[in-house]
């Protein structure tokens, strides 16, 4: 691409070298700069690039962008001086490959809690419907069948685009891609055109990184603030901030409900292990997926099919056959003692809450919950207590265990969730660091038909240990405990 032509939108400040240069790729990482390179200093969390704009040219770089003087200028490099450098990494990397949004129909969702399964099931949506999809999510990345890791919920705006841009050469007519808050705050979407924006829900998570509750909103709702009048957005009328999130939008409006008055309004009739009886609109509609927060998210991804122009009835009836994301209440039953084991990803307070207020309501008798509870290191520490206090609250026996420890000493982390635990509920609860080991005890404490809960690490194949990714899948330990259980 020539590099004036991959400018257009950037907020420019100045332009100092030839703007007719040929680029031959996009880099934010020094690292990975080749001959004929574009390099974007990017201000990060952890690191300024523009302390490795030297190396950039070092290592083949003919255009810089950046947002700080001074630097010092090399003869036959371009430099382009742009208001912020990560706004502008998203409008080039949308300019480079060929403005892949606007070739297809790409809809966003953002919330604390739901982003991965509205993303899913949308995907399986819209591709038994018969078209051909693309997906971007925490779980993995999909081109039609294809599957491609995923390393971040959201990847930066170089890869975004790229990868889009692989999905409109494909022929999908849809993307569906998970948008969280770090993506949208570190403007890793900036450039990207949606044809839709969905909401799920906002509770205390990620405050390490914004600080405030209030600054997590305030960059949840900017997304929406920035969305053209010929987008849609459809937003949760049952959380508290709901109506909230759409206040400036240009965007078209429409809300969601179990509680009140809403474009796509639902009723719960029945809520089993064996799935979800409800009314949507005047349509009475049987489900596979379970729980009140699955509820929620059914009635979004049909809110957003109904936008996208599908029929309503057919909707319906390919979703009601439907299946939700892996590690999201992925339960499986042991054979003789039929005890309910139970995999999902809730590593936040609401989230747990949800899981287990759902699983309390599933109960037929006095089975027992016992829940396998841990918190991440090196993340929004405020929550541990929250955690033990929510799982102790809404179950028969917890075990504390370790999650990711990362760069944390997972004792510690355990002592911090002890914090939240209060008098009374001393006496439900051990620690136990070791993961496997929790879920092995927490096999064999339970009697038959008790459910027992493994919370935390959902579709993870790993555990984070000082900087070592150990194999470690909660739902291969659960199965190998059950088969032990069954000898």
């Amino acid at each position: 691409m020539i590099l004036k032509d991959i400018l257009y939108k950037v907020s420019i400040r100045s332009v100092k070298g030839n703007t007719d240069a040929v680029i031959n790729d996009l880099q934010i990482d020094s690292r990975k700069v080749n001959t004929g390179d574009c390099f974007i200093a990017i201000k990060g969390v952890a690191t300024d690039g523009h302390q490795y704009i030297d190396t950039a040219i070092n290592n083949g770089a003919i255009v810089i962008v950046y947002e700080e003087l001074p630097v010092s200028f090399v003869e036959k490099v371009t430099y382009i001086q742009v208001e912020n450098s990560a706004i502008a990494a998203g409008f080039i990397s949308h300019n480079f490959y060929g403005e892949p949004s606007l070739k297809l129909k790409l809809v966003g969702v953002t919330g604390t809690n739901g982003k991965t399964t509205i993303a899913t099931i949308l995907w399986k949506l819209f591709a038994a419907l018969g078209y051909k999809c693309g997906l971007i999510s925490t779980v993995q990345n999909q081109i039609g069948e294809q599957v491609i890791p995923s390393t971040h919920t959201t990847p930066d705006a170089i890869r975004v685009n790229q990868l889009v841009g692989k999905m409109a050469d494909a022929g999908c007519d849809y993307v569906f891609m998970e948008c969280s808050s770090h993506a949208i705050h570190q403007h890793r979407i900036a450039g990207l055109q949606f044809a839709g924006a969905l909401f799920s829900n906002i509770t205390h998570d990620h405050l390490d990184y914004h600080k405030t509750f209030d600054e997590y909103i305030r960059v949840k709702k900017s997304w929406f603030d920035e969305l053209p009048a010929t987008a849609f957005t459809i937003s949760n009328a049952d959380d508290k901030r709901g109506r909230v999130m759409l206040q400036n939008t240009n965007a078209k409006k429409y809300y969601y409900s179990l509680k009140t008055l809403a474009e796509f309004k639902g009723k719960i009739l029945d809520n089993s292990i064996t799935g979800l009886h409800m009314m949507v609109n005047d349509q009475e509609v049987y489900f596979r997926l379970i729980g009140e927060f699955n509820a929620y998210n059914l009635l979004v991804v049909y809110g957003a099919a109904i936008c996208l122009g599908q029929d309503k009835n057919q909707v319906l009836q390919v979703l009601s056959n439907l299946d939700g994301a892996e590690g999201r209440f992925d339960y499986s039953v042991s054979q003789k003692e039929k005890i309910i084991g139970i995999v999902d990803y809730a590593h936040t307070p609401d989230a747990l809450l949800n899981v287990l207020a759902t699983i309390k309501n599933l109960r037929q008798g006095h089975e027992q919950i016992i829940t396998v509870v841990g918190c991440g290191g090196d993340r929004d520490k405020t929550k541990r207590p929250i955690m033990a206090e929510v799982a102790c609250e809404y179950s028969d026996r917890v075990i504390f265990t370790s999650d990711n420890p990362r760069s944390e000493d997972a004792l510690e982390i355990i002592k911090e969730m002890e914090a939240g635990v209060n008098v009374v509920a001393r006496k439900k609860y051990i620690s136990i660091a070791d993961r496997r080991e929790a879920i092995k005890t927490a096999i064999s404490l339970a009697a038959k038909e008790d459910i027992v809960l493994v919370a935390g690490k959902g579709h993870e194949k790993y555990q984070d240990i000082k900087g070592v990714k150990y194999d470690f899948d909660d739902k291969q330990v659960l199965k190998e405990m059950f088969e032990l259980l069954e000898k």
